[in-house]
């Protein structure tokens, strides 16, 4: 098999693997910021009627698509970011898959986009970035990278510290606008990426701010700036970008202004 053939056999793998935990990061998502556990009860149900979802319409994408994104009890919408999250989360394994192979730096990727999922669907949902994930991702981040990257581990955990501080200065400087879960965000966004943290967060930031200028031209700059705008999804986009892409700007950015 050659090495093309094998990443994407990875790929295609993870990428059914990442459509049911993409369903299960939706319950997370929804679970924890309002104090109930993703394990009870162990069936989803609707947040309208309650009414317990069947098997079927649990599928991941296939289901909502099958019920024309509507209980099958109530008629009440469900909404669009159950199969979006899903979908992203099983195009976001595959990618991964196909970037790292079957090599041990699969796994701190498999868990980073894990994180980024679930902390900007529960920020779009209830403006809320879950300790209860926070923390998990960063001490399995800690462990896992130590095994992929035993030789970078100055680089990653400088990484988180400097990025935790930075987003806590943004944060005290503009409380409206940052929480401090995106501040935790911050350092497991330096742990996972390093050095490619530094891209990550530019982007996020370049985001949040066309957003907000969008936001500000079509409701006007009293209300515009009013718009409390979940951060963390921004973020969770410039870790991707990180993720597949940073280290690769990093290295530009040393190449063209400070290799001279």
């Amino acid at each position: 098999m050659t090495e093309t053939s094998e990443s994407f056999v990875v790929a295609a793998v993870l990428f059914l693997i990442g459509l049911p935990l993409g369903s299960f990061f939706n319950v997370v998502a929804y679970r924890l910021p309002r104090g109930q556990t993703p394990w009870r009860p162990v069936r989803s149900h609707c947040a309208s009627c309650d009414a317990q979802i069947s098997a079927i319409d649990n599928i991941p994408v296939a289901g909502w698509l099958m019920l024309r994104g509507r209980c099958r009890n109530c008629g009440e919408s469900i909404s669009w970011r159950y199969p979006v999250f899903e979908l992203l989360t099983a195009l976001l394994f595959a990618a991964c898959g196909w970037k790292f192979g079957l090599e041990l730096t699969l796994i701190p990727a498999l868990l980073f986009v894990s994180t980024l999922v679930i902390v900007s669907n529960a920020d779009l949902d209830m403006r809320v970035v879950p300790n209860a994930v926070i923390v998990p991702a960063l001490g399995l981040g800690a462990i896992t990278m130590a095994l992929a990257y035993p030789d970078e581990w100055l680089t990653w955990t400088l990484a988180a510290l400097i990025a935790f501080a930075v987003m806590f200065a943004t944060a005290l400087a503009y409380p409206r606008g940052m929480g401090m879960g995106d501040v935790k965000l911050a350092a497991v966004m330096g742990l996972y990426l390093g050095r490619a943290v530094a891209p990550a967060l530019l982007m996020a930031f370049l985001l949040g701010t066309l957003v907000g200028l969008v936001v500000i031209a079509r409701r006007g700059v009293s209300e515009g700036r009013k718009t409390a705008l979940p951060f963390a999804p921004f973020m969770a986009v410039g870790g991707v970008f990180g993720l597949f892409w940073g280290d690769a700007v990093v290295q530009w950015y040393l190449d063209t202004f400070v290799s001279q």
